[in-house]
């Protein structure tokens, strides 16, 4: 069990920080930039780019798989934020 752990994740330790440090600083002015195109305060956009990384870096992401998809989602979230707003309220029933 110790060995697979070892062969997974730590096989290429030096690769993926610095892997993980280019996309990282690549990532924050693409998040801003995006998120202000959207019509949203660029924090949506920073917290929505992080969660999705920490989630796929969990869950099981593939080497080379783009985990920072801001520019596809705003160009859908402009009109869903235009429409629906950043939050909806809940109805009350």
């Amino acid at each position: 069990m110790l060995d697979t752990v070892k062969k997974d994740w730590f096989f290429n330790v030096k690769g993926d920080l610095l892997a993980g440090l280019v996309v990282a600083l690549a990532l924050i002015p693409e998040a801003i930039a995006f998120s202000i195109i959207a019509g949203l305060d660029p924090k949506v956009g920073l917290y929505a780019s992080f969660s999705m990384a920490v989630i796929i870096a969990f869950t099981g992401g593939r080497p080379g798989m783009i985990s920072a998809a801001t520019g596809a989602m705003a160009l859908l979230m402009v009109t869903l934020v235009k429409d629906h707003g950043l939050e909806q309220p809940y109805s009350q029933v």
